[in-house]
Parts: structure tokens; sequence; C-alpha cells
């Protein structure tokens, strides 16, 4: 045995880095691969991280957790492949190129070339991995990056081909033109969950705008209510409520005459009693300026009216940029979706740029589905259509179209709101809602089947399946799967000119068989000149394929049949393990990764992609806040690591509310009390006992070798078989635990449970003793083994009851210390 120091005088972190030099020498983790190899499968699916960036705390939060779940279930006889992952594509690479290249608009991008744009996104794809494995190495997580996974490889990309050929097939998968969530900053629409990643709190404008209604005896205008202003050129109906009450009231100052919800009449502007001036309602579109109603020192009641009489009205448009759709334009229409909780019961439609006034629009022939003109190019700007505002960005044209409706005479009010609002998850810009064509999925056709399959899976926490989740599967709608971008895995959809034929490819043999091509890369500017015959002969000429690419999310979602290449590879060993057996990442993965798996699982082959996912919360800032660059609010992992150690970092995260999905704030005086409190007892017991091993070879006695466990039973002292029994009582507790994925009562620390594999004698320090901890059971163990065991056997332990008892005493102790090892 090596001699030991102190406990104030040994580090931690140092004996992680001779433990990390060990593995690396025997190969560690790929033995116990090949060990276990031909044993029972332990299915494991690793989310693949953006690879634009740092590991920061919560990498590591959800790393520990997938690590401490797979040693374990490898320490049962388990054979556990582990490959890392990256995404590649998507938003996050292309927006990192964009700032590389001052890119600012698409055409740019056609101007330099797809091919040069792709291979630099490319070349931006592995510049972290390094640092990505130094950290994750050094945390003592063991995964195989040697053998990592990448979504921009061909052979996931075939498999993602693959996957939406099925689909295709099913009949689950069509092409529309849909208002979406829209990114102006990254220039292309955002699924819906994409579009719930980030919401502020924000000030907008929100003004109220008269419409007159034609041949009124009154002259009476409808009044709409609206925080996009720069919607309002693009404006084609009014909606109102069939089942609400509306009234029409005089303005006594002036005369004007409008038409609002009765509820909402105390939206309208007053005058104020001192100023004799109007002024707009207080910020907010709840807020009244006369409580209870009408203010009748200001207006006057003239009539009552039934919404479903307003329906059909004509009124004067506020734009003349869509007068060619006045023939079936600019009349009011009913929908539910009005209330009277907001607003002022009136809805000015922009079928362009909202879900509800598409909806409504195309429902009463305001529009045509083939006949919609989309106002806001890509860049977010207005059109040549739109003269008078074109080439403005939107939100930034609000204040001049504000003042343009005020010049005609038609502005009611303005203010200004605050309220919760959508923001792009990448660019960090306020999104809008655009109509845009997309490729979607059908998940509406199966979300009975969906919640269905939520039910066959395990959570930890079960409320975030049960609340969460459930809710989110049970408003689950069609998800629009193509991305206008570049640097993505193309659709694989070919197109005839006449659109009348349509071949999906879902694989590489298929697109070399059809059009006579070698295929060694999938990447668009490798397959978009690639052209198929027509089948219906020469005279229709080629079929093309479609310019879109996959949203990321897909791509991420298909990973548990395309990391292994199935079904082209690997066939038996999918079959056999589907669903796989664990996930585990953040709670903002329940609209994300979590989702889209359990779509395509669902879609494929009606079972869950899963049986166990383990759902962490955010790690934050101490001060509560997001944890930032900039701020500088929190301490690096690596300064953490390198002052306590890994162990002490990933068992503070783990023993934390954060593995039950609830919030952390992250407090470096948290790790340095897992080593207070759980790390340095632990290692003086141990250097107890190796301290009075040796003290046998000082004084000339036979050196220590530890008695057999089937002998030490027969030891007389109660003491002995107590501590044996706590012993065996911690270790049922571990299995009871981690059979049920309860983290944050058994955690099992990466240094710590190599000796299992290695030496039949006890590791020289802690590090190499300690297999698994329990907290706050572990505490309560350790409590036991120091302050009852030891202390009450100190006599034993340094041989003053003598040689043999000595002996059986530092046996027990050295067999405690190691029982979980061996059992693990």
């Amino acid at each position: 045995m090596e001699d030991v120091c102190e406990g104030k005088d040994f580090s931690f972190p140092l004996e992680e880095q001779r433990v990390l030099e060990l593995w690396a020498r025997l190969d560690a983790f790929h033995e116990q691969l090949r060990r276990t190899e031909g044993g029972e499968e332990f299915i494991f699916y690793d989310g693949p991280p953006f690879a634009t960036g740092l590991p920061h705390y919560g990498h590591i939060l959800a790393g520990t957790i997938k690590d401490v779940v797979t040693r374990h279930q490898s320490m049962r006889g388990r054979h556990v492949m582990r490959r890392f992952g990256w995404d590649c594509h998507g938003l996050p690479v292309e927006f990192e190129i964009d700032k590389l290249l001052g890119i600012t608009n698409r055409q740019q991008v056609l101007d330099l070339g797809i091919g040069k744009y792709n291979e630099t996104c490319r070349g931006i794809v592995t510049k972290y991995v390094a640092e990505w494995e130094a950290v994750v190495t050094r945390t003592g997580r063991w995964i195989d990056f040697k053998a990592d996974y990448k979504t921009m490889d061909i052979n996931f990309m075939e498999s993602v081909w693959w996957v939406f050929g099925q689909l295709w097939d099913k009949d689950l998968v069509y092409k529309g033109f849909k208002v979406m969530p829209y990114s102006t900053g990254c220039k292309t629409a955002l699924s819906n969950f994409e579009a719930g990643l980030d919401y502020r709190t924000v000030p907008d404008p929100a003004v109220m705008v008269s419409f007159p209604v034609v041949g009124d005896a009154d002259n009476a205008a409808l009044v709409a209510w609206t925080t996009t202003p720069w919607t309002l050129p693009s404006n084609l109906a009014l909606c109102v409520n069939a089942n609400l009450v509306y009234a029409k009231v005089k303005d006594k100052s002036n005369g004007t005459v409008y038409i609002v919800a009765e509820s909402r009449l105390g939206q309208l502007p007053v005058k104020a009693k001192a100023s004799g001036k109007k002024q707009a309602p207080s910020k907010g579109s709840n807020a009244e300026a006369v409580q209870g109603g009408l203010d009748t020192e200001s207006y006057e009641l003239l009539a009552k009216i039934p919404g479903s009489s307003l329906v059909g009205l004509k009124y004067t448009p506020l734009f003349d940029f869509f007068l060619e759709f006045q023939d079936t334009a600019f009349r009011v229409i009913a929908d539910n979706y009005v209330t009277d909780d907001s607003g002022t019961g009136v809805v000015h439609c922009a079928p362009a740029f909202g879900e509800d006034d598409h909806r409504v629009c195309l429902s009463a022939g305001i529009i045509e589905a083939s006949g919609l003109v989309v106002a806001v190019d890509d860049d977010g700007h207005f059109i040549e259509k739109i003269s008078q505002f074109k080439g403005r960005h939107v939100k930034e044209a609000d204040k001049d179209i504000i003042n343009a409706v005020k010049d005609k005479g038609r502005l009611v009010s303005k203010g200004s709101i605050e309220h919760s609002y959508p923001y792009c998850w990448r660019s960090g810009t306020p999104l809008i809602y655009r109509a845009v064509p997309s490729w979607f999925i059908k998940v509406e056709k199966i979300r009975d089947q969906l919640l269905e399959c939520n039910k066959e899976t395990y959570w930890v926490p079960d409320y975030v399946k049960e609340k969460r989740f459930h809710n989110w599967l049970e408003g689950a709608r069609d998800w629009a799967v193509s991305r206008s971008r570049f640097w993505g895995t193309p659709l694989p959809v070919w197109i005839s000119q006449d659109g009348e034929e349509i071949v999906v490819m879902d694989s590489i043999e298929k697109l070399e068989r059809l059009s006579g091509v070698k295929v060694n890369d999938l990447h668009r500017h490798h397959v978009d000149d690639i052209t198929i015959p027509s089948s219906r002969g020469p005279e229709f000429g080629v079929l093309k394929r479609v310019e879109d690419v996959f949203d990321c999310w897909f791509e991420s979602g298909s990973m548990p049949y395309a990391y292994i290449h199935y079904p082209f590879e690997n066939r038996e060993l999918f079959e056999k393990n589907f669903p796989g057996n664990f996930v585990a990442e953040g709670l903002d993965q329940t609209r994300g990764w979590f989702y889209t798996l359990m779509v395509l699982s669902t879609a494929l082959f009606g079972k869950p992609a899963f049986k166990n996912l383990i759902c962490n919360g955010l790690v934050l800032a101490e001060d509560g806040k997001k944890m930032s660059k900039s701020k500088q609010n929190y301490p690096s992992p690596m300064e953490v690591i390198d002052e306590y150690g890994a162990d002490a970092l990933r068992l503070y995260l783990v023993n934390s509310p954060v593995v039950r999905a609830e919030s952390l704030r992250f407090k470096r005086i948290g790790v340095f009390g897992v080593v207070k409190d759980v790390f340095l007892p632990w290692y003086n017991a141990y250097r107890f006992l190796v301290q009075n091993a040796k003290r046998l070879e000082v004084e000339g006695l036979t050196a220590f070798s530890p008695i057999d466990q089937a002998s030490l039973r027969k030891s007389s002292n109660v003491l002995d078989h107590w501590i044996h029994s706590a012993t065996e009582s911690l270790v049922s507790f571990v299995h009871q635990e981690m059979d049920a994925y309860r983290l944050y009562t058994v955690v099992f620390s990466g240094y710590f449970t190599w000796s299992c594999f290695h030496l039949p004698m006890l590791w020289p320090n802690l590090i190499a003793t300690l297999s698994l901890q329990v907290v706050p059971y572990l505490v309560k163990y350790i409590d036991n083994l120091t302050n009852i065991y030891v202390r009450f056997n100190r006599k034993r332990l340094k041989g003053r009851t003598g040689e043999e008892d000595c002996k059986i005493s530092l046996s027990t102790l050295y067999h405690v210390s190691k029982y979980s090892n061996i059992q693990f």
C-alpha cells in the first residue's frame, strides 16, 4: 500500500488525473465494452449537441446523468454502446457562417455559391470537437468519441431520407402554405416548439384603427385593435364574433361614430377631464378607460347590434395596395376565435401574417389558397407592391405606418403594451408570423396514437410526462419539417415541371438507379443538379429536386435509426432492441428532441422511441438568472473541476432539485460542501485503514492481507456484523433506486467505479474505493462508518486487542469499503 497523507493535504483533482491516465493506458472504457459484448443490450440514445460552442454546466449535468445510468447498467453486465453525437446542420451553423462571411440576405449566399457556403459550414462543425472531448473526458464520463456519429455523415443522411420515405408511403406528408413563426434574423420559418424556446416581455405599439362601413346611415366605422401595425397594409378583412353584442356609439366631441363589442366600450379613448384632450386607454389591452363600460360624458350610445348582423358589411380599405381583391375582400366575416377579453371585439385580418387570419379568410372566400400575396420578403422587408414602405423592415416601419394611418384620419388611439413575445432562439430577433410554403408531417392525424405511446413510457419526474409533455402532445399540430436553407439534409423529393409527378428517394441506391449518377455526398451542392427522366416519357421533361432542406429537429428525431444506418445496416440490432432503454436531456426538450423522437417513432412503428427518460431542469447562476458569458455571473466548469475535482461537481449537480426537473442556482460553495461533508470523511476512514495496515509491517508483524468474507461472518464482534449489514442495505437501496431511475437518491461517480474492473486490492486512495454514493443515505452511512464503527473499534484497529482481532477489524473495514465496487 502507498503512503497516505492527511486529508487537508490530499488533492482530489490530482488523484482524478492519475485515474484518467490509468484508464487511458488500460483502454478501460473499450475493455469494458469488450467484456460485456454478447451480453444483454442496453440501448442508450445520446442526443446530439450543436457543435458550435463549448460545453457548459447544463451539458455536464446531462452528461453526468447519462454516465451514471450507463455505468450502472454496464456494471450489471449489460452491453451499453455509448457513441457521442454531433448535430451538424441547421440554423446554429448557418448563423455562425453568416456572421463570419458578413451575409445578411439569401441572395448573397446564391452569389457566393451554395457549394462554397456549405463547405464553409462543414469546416466549422469540427471546430470545438477537441475541446468537447477534453472537457467530457475530464468529467470522468465514458463515451466513445472515435466512433461518434455526425448528422452530416452520408450514412446518417441516407437513413433520414428513409424515414421521410416511410412517412410519404404512409400518406403522412403533404406540401402546404401555412402561416408559421418566422425568423427574419435567420431568414427561415421555425417550428412551433422552436418558437416557444425564447419568450421575452417587451413593449409593442398598440393602436386602434377605424374602418368606415360602406353605406352606413350614421357613417359608422368598425374599430380594430392591433399590436402589429406593420400588418395593416396587408389588411383584407375584419373578423367579429357572431355571438357577441356590439355597440354603435357617437363621439360627442366630433360626431364620429364607432362600432365595437359592447363589453369593450371602455377601451375607446376618452376626454381627459382637466385638459379637454382625448387620450387613449393606459398600457395594456385590458386597461379600462372607464371602469364598467361607456363614458357617457364622451360618447352617446346609438344602438346595440348582434354580431351576426355585421357579417357581410363592406368597409373602406385602409390602404390601396390590394384593390385587386376588392370583389371578395374588405368585408366583415365571423369566427369564434374573436373574443371580448381584449381589444375591441373586432380583429383586423391580414391572411399572410396570422394563422387564424389565414384560416378564416380562406374559409370565407376572401382569398384562395393559390392566390395569397405575401407582402414581406425572406429578409423581413416589404416587397415592391407595398410601394409606400418598400424595402423597409417590418418592425422598423411600425412608426411610419402609424403616422400614415393618422394622416388618413383613421387612427383612433395610439399607445403601447408590454406583453410576452416570441424571439428567435438563435438570432435573438423578434419573430413574425408569415405565410410560407412548407412540407408538413400530419401530426394531427396520429395525435391519439402519440398520447397512447406516451403512456408506455416511464419518466423521472413523472409530472413532466403527465402534465407538460401530455399537454403538448394533446395540442400537437402538423409539423413543418422543411426549411428554405442551404446547410442540411436535402428533402429527397423530385418533382416534374408540371407538378404532376413526384418521386421520393428513400435511399442512395434509388437515386443512383433512377438518375444514372454516382452519389458520394447528399448535401445540396452535390444533389441539386441531379435530374430524373419522367416516367411518362421524354416529352414531359425531367424531375428536379425541391430546394428545401430538413429542419435539423427532423434529423435529431431520426437519430435512433440514423446513427446505426438503419435499415441499411444493423437490422437485427435495431429490431431486437427497439424502443431504446434510456434517454436523458433537459426540460426544454419536451418540446424539442423528446417530441420529435415520439412523433417519428409513433408514425413509423406505432411505438415510443424510448422506455425510460430522465428530465433535468436548468442550471442557473447564483443570482437565479441565466448563466451569461458576457455578464460573467458564474465560474467556468474547468475552474471548479481544477479546484474541487470532477466528482465533487458531478455529485453536487446530481444531488440537487435539478434532477427532478427543477432549477438549480449554482453555488461554488456547494461543490466545496460535497468535498467537506462526503469525500473527506470517507477518505479519512480509508487513511485510517491504510495507516494501521502498514503499522503491522512496521511492528514486525505479518503483512496485512484481508481475511475472506466467509471467515469474517464468524466474527464475534457485533459491530462487524452491524457494519456488514449496513453495507448490504446500502447496496440493496442502490439497486432499488437505480432500477427506478431516481438519481437524486443514488449517485454514481465517474472515477469511483473503476476498482470493480481492476485491482483485487484496495486502491491507495478514496477515489478508487468508492463506487456509489447514496444521498442522504450515503451521508448517514459514512457517519455510521466513521463515527461509530471506526471510533468504537479504534483499539481493535490499532492492534491493542491482539493481532488476530486487529486483522479481523481491518479486514471488515477493507471489505465494507470495497464491497459495493465488487457488486456493481
